[in-house]
């Protein structure tokens, strides 16, 4: 597993992190979200053995990231925040580079960075220089230098940062696919990348860890969690609906979205409000273009924690 006891990093009066600790056991995907300036990249760093910690530790595999850098750093895959490569090399230079530096050599070398490369999809870029390569291309060699040498745990700071939206398919699906055998932590402020590969969560904001549960755990955390939104066809019907939603059983209140042309019913405690909510809008044949049950929204919950901290 990788862990942090008492993580702290101090800038003079500033804390950027604050007595974190946490511990990641294999098959974990972790998403360690905050807003800028949270600590989040900080704290990577740390993990990385980039920046020391003004107190506590780190460990990866069992070694110290302090006192064992070199056992701790073999069994790590990182890809940091901007993914820093150097720019005057081809993709095929930088990552033999980077397999040189890992102490592989002639056939086992040439093969780490050929599937490094078909892995990320580089093949059609290896010869050019990664400086004109472009902002996505870039990420995708960085993660390629993470994955070369196949670590137990990866560290992968804002990987999908620059992806449109088919290249961040296939890098989330190639993290489905690590996972079941490693550790990986993405840090991230997307909150869609921990809906779509994440199994748990933490929230840090102001250094400190102010969230840790799975997504799910989180969504239901939220003020929409199993809230129903109606959307009509046209704006004119929103308040009278709105009305009778509002004399529904276990409905707690209603809110109206004149700019979306929608009504959400929020449930009394866990009620279940969906049915007789379909059942009201036959009734009153609503034009409507749609009708669902809310799962919960999980950039509200992000929002409400990460302001109530900051607060």
């Amino acid at each position: 597993m990788i862990k942090a006891e008492g993580l702290t990093k101090k800038y003079g009066p500033l804390t950027a992190v604050d007595s974190v600790s946490f511990k990641v056991e294999p098959g974990e995907v972790l998403g360690f979200l905050g807003p800028n300036g949270a600590g989040k990249t900080t704290t990577m760093r740390m993990f990385a053995g980039f920046v020391p910690p003004s107190s506590g530790h780190a460990e990866i595999c069992g070694f110290r990231v302090d006192t064992q850098p070199t056992e701790a750093k073999a069994r790590l895959g990182y890809l940091p925040e901007g993914a820093p490569a150097y720019g005057e090399m081809t993709p095929w230079e930088f990552l033999d580079f980077v397999a040189a530096a890992r102490g592989y050599r002639g056939a086992e070398k040439r093969e780490r960075v050929g599937n490094a490369i078909d892995r990320l999809n580089l093949t059609k870029t290896r010869d050019q220089r990664i400086e004109t390569l472009s902002k996505g291309y870039k990420r995708r060699v960085g993660l390629a230098q993470a994955i070369l040498h196949d670590p137990p745990v990866l560290i992968l700071d804002e990987p999908t940062d620059g992806l449109d939206p088919n290249q961040k398919h296939e890098v989330r699906e190639l993290i489905a696919a690590m996972s079941a055998n490693k550790i990986i932590v993405i840090s991230t402020h997307i909150l869609e990348e921990v809906d779509a590969v994440c199994n748990r969560a933490i929230i840090i904001s102001s250094g400190k860890i102010v969230a840790d549960e799975t997504p799910d755990h989180l969504i239901n955390r939220s003020r929409y969690h199993n809230a129903v939104t109606v959307k009509f066809a046209r704006a004119e019907n929103l308040e009278s609906a709105a009305g009778d939603l509002r004399r529904l059983p276990n409905v707690d209140h209603v809110e109206v979205d004149e700019s979306c042309r929608s009504v959400t019913a929020f449930p009394q405690g866990d009620a279940m409000i969906l049915t007789a909510i379909g059942d009201l809008a036959g009734q009153k044949s609503w034009a409507i273009e749609q009708l669902h049950l809310e799962s919960g929204r999980l950039d509200e919950v992000f929002r409400s924690i990460t302001a109530a901290e900051a607060a």
